[in-house]
């Protein structure tokens, strides 16, 4: 395990405390709020820190996360410090700490594949990608990046869609003997096939797609799971985002959202009491609304049958910036992935992806998801 030496402010101890060094690939707004949040708790305590799950997870505090390589495409981030990439357009995630420092790791150009849809040229250059020109990185170039970096976690944060081109970097991950973090729907974790690989080359996996601290699914899945406990038949419902990120502006392809649909619905199926037919469920983004931003407001309308067959219905509206909602979760998998890395764990990890993911191998409800994250932290459960 690799250790550092970290002063203790105010006792004059030091202590050993764990590292970790991950990749990104895809630095965007989450990526953005991620790197925000290991300067922004640099200094904070855990008795005062807001907005964390955990303060500590294996010995791991959040700023014990370094960012050793990143990866883009985007003409205004390839070449620039990390530290500056991540406010650079298309980002447009709320600045909680502009003082990041310098870093020293550059973003790398990375490859492009299906990572950049093709309908995204039709906007203003800043609300979309715009592609480097650069020579695209070859697999050996990303594995050697890798390796030559010290990585042992690779985040993947490309954007909704990027079937192809997550598959190439899960690829490298596995090449270059990284564990690795799966943000995005497309399905990797809970493939048993890639699983079954990484198990194999004794590297651990969380996936897939990040659920929010407090987001749209997150809160869907309680009030479903509130539903079944006390009685009542959910019998249709839906849940309708907009936004104004370049994730809502790239899944207005709707041939981007296959994968997008199937891990929010079943997040939401998974806690029914029965089964809600097709018909009757509607999970999924809406609509690109510019001005908001990284703001989603979700829109949520539930109807159900109480005693006696009697109708009720639920109305709710959620605000929240998006992308800090996701990095909450991140900074989590991340040190669940370092953790199983030094137990030796590997393959896709059920307990922490089904307790931070959307779509993980296996679901749980969120009450017992969380009982075992515990568990897994605690190392009363294995994986």
């Amino acid at each position: 395990m690799r250790r550092a030496v970290r002063e203790n402010r105010g006792s004059g101890r030091v202590d050993a405390v764990s590292q970790v060094k991950i990749a990104i690939v895809g630095v965007g707004n989450c990526a953005s709020s991620l790197v925000q949040g290991l300067s922004y708790y640099r200094d904070a305590q855990p008795d005062t820190a807001i907005g964390l799950m955990h303060w500590e997870i294996g010995g791991v505090r959040p700023h014990d996360v370094e960012v050793v390589a990143a990866f883009d495409v985007d003409l205004r981030k390839v070449g620039k410090d990390v530290a500056e990439a991540i406010f650079e357009k298309p980002n447009c995630t709320q600045v909680f700490y502009a003082g990041v420092p310098k870093t020293g790791v550059r973003v790398r150009m990375g490859r492009v594949l299906d990572g950049v849809s093709e309908h995204l040229q039709d906007y203003p250059e800043d609300r979309r990608f715009i592609v480097s020109d650069q020579a695209e990185a070859s697999h050996d170039q990303v594995v050697a990046a890798l390796r030559d970096a010290g990585a042992e976690v690779l985040v993947n944060y490309l954007p909704v869609g990027s079937e192809q081109a997550t598959r190439f970097y899960a690829e490298c991950a596995l090449e270059a003997g990284v564990a690795l973090v799966n943000c995005i729907p497309v399905f990797i974790a809970s493939d048993p096939e890639f699983a079954a690989r990484f198990e194999a080359r004794g590297l651990p996996i969380i996936g897939d797609d990040i659920k929010a601290q407090l987001g749209a699914t997150i809160t869907h899945r309680t009030l479903t799971d509130l539903f079944r406990r006390r009685g009542v038949r959910l019998e249709r419902t839906y849940q309708l985002n907009t936004g104004g990120n370049t994730d809502f502006l790239n899944m207005l392809n709707q041939s981007r959202l296959a994968s997008k649909k199937i891990s929010k619905t079943e997040a939401v199926q998974a806690v029914a009491a029965q089964r809600i037919a097709e018909e009757n469920i509607h999970v999924g983004p809406s609509d690109y609304v510019a001005w908001q931003n990284d703001n989603k407001v979700c829109f949520l309308r539930m109807e159900g049958k109480l005693f006696g067959d009697v109708p009720m219905h639920l109305e709710l509206r959620l605000s929240v910036e998006d992308s800090p909602n996701s990095a909450a979760v991140s900074i989590d998998a991340i040190r669940c992935a370092k953790l199983a890395l030094d137990r030796g764990l590997a393959g896709a990890l059920e307990v922490p992806s089904a307790c931070l993911m959307k779509h993980p191998p296996r679901q749980l409800t969120d009450d017992e998801a969380h009982r075992r994250m515990e568990q897994f932290i605690r190392g009363d459960v294995a994986r």
